[in-house]
């Protein structure tokens, strides 16, 4: 009997592609999410298909959350807020969502004893002294609330790994990019620009453009998410992926820039809260998982142009 997998935000932008390479394992999909950053739109290709129900809640709902873990055999845990710029202007709403829904799910795990993958983010890291690539034992620092609550929230879980002997995996998945990924402040910067373009909108780059960002595509990031979530050996691990390879925002709008495209460089809404270069150190993942990148920038915003070619 195939297992029963609880993806939280399941119908947000990493959480469909997760939810997918889930399904495509042969895995039933319980999804979770209140469609505040996520929308049935995004799961609509996988709507009918018997193996995947979507269940509309909230992480900040404990009794809520409880309640899903019937039956489950693992949770993957996706559901955040995720606006560095927003949270900036509203912290409270990042920490109730990362923090305290993800003590949710985690009591949640351990009342049923479920294992546990938890998708954290790069923007942990203290990128000031990142001149190499980044690996699992690079020094943290967080710039943003959001980044800070989302660390916030990988501690609470590698505690309850330590304190509880709950099966926990914490994962860094680097810039990940891909269709039905937004295109507003809370999307990335190659959704963002890919969508000017289309649109022959000015490409508006904050500051000088030399920061630099490692891009990972979106089913790259879903198959390193479901390779982890398999894997004994990753359990109490701490994980990294990217592509090991770091473009400038500058030549990131070089590249996606066609035709008459302008480019702009425009001052920065919170420049404290900019990352200034993030390069992955992937080895870990190479080494305990067998898991690569397979998409090359160029071919990932040349699928993410076709796809979003047919919506603008």
């Amino acid at each position: 009997m195939a297992e029963t997998v609880l993806v939280t935000g399941a119908a947000g932008f990493i959480g469909r592609w997760v939810t997918k390479e889930l399904l495509d394992r042969g895995y039933r999909v319980r999804g979770y999410d209140d469609l505040s950053g996520g929308s049935r739109e995004n799961v609509a290709a996988v709507a009918d298909d018997p193996s995947f129900t979507l269940v509309e809640g909230d992480v900040r709902d404990a009794d809520r959350v409880a309640a899903q873990f019937d039956n489950v055999d693992l949770c993957l845990h996706l559901a955040a807020e995720i606006d560095v710029h927003e949270s900036l202007e509203d912290p409270e709403s990042h920490f109730e969502t990362n923090v305290v829904g993800t003590q949710h799910v985690l009591e949640a795990c351990r009342r049923t004893d479920t294992r546990l993958t938890l998708v954290g983010t790069c923007m942990v890291y203290d990128v000031a002294n990142a001149n190499g690539g980044i690996n699992e034992e690079h020094p943290v620092d967080p710039a943003s609330p959001y980044a800070g609550t989302k660390l916030a929230g990988e501690d609470i879980a590698m505690s309850y790994y330590h304190g509880y002997d709950l099966p926990v995996t914490v994962l860094r998945p680097f810039n990940t990019y891909g269709p039905f990924q937004k295109t507003g402040n809370a999307g990335g910067v190659v959704s963002i620009f890919t969508k000017r373009d289309l649109t022959s909108e000015t490409l508006h780059i904050y500051g000088d453009g030399t920061q630099t960002r490692d891009l990972l595509y979106a089913t790259d990031c879903a198959r390193f998410v479901v390779d982890a979530s398999e894997h004994d050996d990753a359990v109490g691990e701490v994980i990294n992926a990217g592509t090991g390879k770091d473009v400038s925002i500058n030549e990131l709008a070089e590249l996606i820039a066609t035709g008459d495209t302008a480019i702009e460089h425009v001052e920065h809404h919170h420049p404290q809260s900019e990352v200034d270069r993030l390069r992955c150190d992937s080895s870990k993942a190479r080494e305990l998982l067998g898991w690569e990148p397979t998409v090359s920038l160029e071919e990932g915003v040349d699928r993410l142009r076709t796809w979003m070619r047919e919506r603008v």
